[in-house]
């Protein structure tokens, strides 16, 4: 999955995967989650976002309860009405689940889920937010800022690595904004390293199986490169990888 992936990316294999939870969450992980953020929690179930949204937002609207789900990724997955609670509470709640996911329950991420809109038209909105397990050691991220070397994070870098190891970091706005910062960044002298992270290939086109979309996807990233190649200077090394597939 995505924290994992990149943990290997940056130099750190872990020996097992991060737990997954095909039948929902424990009983009493969210009871006591549900008392310390002083709201319930409904569906607690395996799917897509856009589907326990469309099926569980008129209630959660309703109760101020959280919607909280999961997925095949090592994920605890938090969706509230941006207009029922306030995204420092979302976030907060986030922060209080990223506490109790330890030992067997250490999950990759805690994910916020923001949506708004009315039903059955729920919208998913760019606030949504990774709180990530800390890296068990130093990453390749580390190792460079220590040496004095800038390391500068564009997209989900930062929530992938707990802020850990950055010098610079600007927020994911989606692929065609994080390569214009990339982009942008070539006309700056730094030295290090920029890591960027497209999201969209993931996000709206790997996790929904959509090959037609991910490949216009692709070909707009080739253009991309049609614009960042020329502006690189002879030091320069250009890699592109996947943290993982989506089979």
């Amino acid at each position: 999955d995505t924290t994992m992936g990149h943990w290997e990316i940056a130099g750190v294999i872990s020996p097992k995967p991060m737990p997954t939870f095909p039948h929902g969450f424990p009983k009493e992980l969210l009871d006591e989650f549900a008392a310390r953020t002083g709201r319930g929690v409904i569906c607690n179930e395996v799917g897509s976002g856009t589907e326990m949204i469309r099926r569980y937002g008129e209630e959660q609207m309703r109760t101020g309860k959280w919607i909280v789900y999961t997925s095949a990724d090592s994920v605890f997955q938090i969706a509230a009405h941006e207009e029922v609670i306030p995204l420092e509470e979302l976030y907060a709640g986030c922060r209080t689940a990223r506490e109790l996911l330890t030992g067997d329950y250490a999950v990759g991420r805690v994910i916020a889920r923001p949506y708004v809109g009315k039903a059955p038209d729920f919208t998913r909105t760019v606030n949504h937010h990774d709180f990530s397990l800390e890296p068990p050691r130093d990453t390749m991220l580390d190792m460079l800022k220590s040496s004095g070397r800038d390391v500068i994070g564009v997209g989900k870098i930062y929530d992938i690595f707990a802020g850990r190891g950055l010098t610079k970091t600007f927020p994911n706005e989606g692929n065609e904004k994080n390569m214009d910062v990339a982009i942008r960044l070539l006309d700056e002298d730094f030295h290090g390293l920029c890591f960027v992270n497209l999201v969209d290939f993931d996000m709206i086109y790997g996790h929904r199986r959509n090959v037609e979309g991910y490949t216009e996807a692709l070909n707009a990233f080739d253009h991309r490169l049609d614009e960042f190649l020329p502006k690189m200077q002879d030091s320069d090394v250009l890699m592109i990888t996947a943290d993982h597939g989506c089979d």
